[in-house]
């Protein structure tokens, strides 16, 4: 079986559970380690390995990550696809190892997701309906624990009123 067929039958049999829960959004998602467990069985059935690399460019305003998760056959032969993810260097709330970290789980995630062909159908950004369940009091939670404003506005429509007390 070539390598690109044994990846065609793990991208068919794969599933990742959502193990994680977002109490700001009030929803489930999958990690980069999900998908690193939900694989391990494939790599002994179909006798591949697979790795995760990344790559510093600090090339630009913004130090950004470039993730690469390839998978490898007994052969030598590897396909591989990658990410890149910009790190947040204000982001409040977290120190400088926390913002690289951050950048690094979701070039991960989004590396192994592109290998594997996970459909963002089912991720939560793609399902959850943000807009009818805004909570005042937890925005404010979000944001005291660190998260930002712009954050919030990518999940929902803000009133100037609500951006308002969220910046008080």
């Amino acid at each position: 079986m070539t390598l690109q067929q044994k990846l065609a039958k793990i991208q068919t049999e794969f599933k990742a559970k959502k193990s994680r829960f977002n109490s700001f959004g009030k929803y489930y998602f999958r990690s980069a380690e999900d998908i690193l467990e939900a694989i391990k069985p494939f790599l002994i059935k179909y006798n591949v390995t697979v790795t995760v690399n990344e790559k510093l460019i600090t090339e630009g305003p913004v130090p950004v990550l470039k993730s690469t998760a390839t998978i490898h056959d007994e052969k030598g032969l590897t396909l591989s696809t990658s990410a890149i993810v910009g790190v947040d260097l204000l982001q409040k709330g977290m120190q400088v190892p926390q913002q690289f970290g951050s950048a690094s789980s979701y070039g991960k995630k989004y590396a192994l997701g592109n290998l594997f062909l996970i459909d963002d159908t089912q991720d939560s950004d793609a399902t959850n309906n943000h807009k009818s369940d805004f909570d005042i009091n937890a925005a404010k939670k979000y944001i005291k624990s660190g998260g930002t404003l712009d954050a919030i506005k990518k999940k929902y429509k803000l009133t100037p009123e609500l951006e308002k007390q969220l910046t008080l």
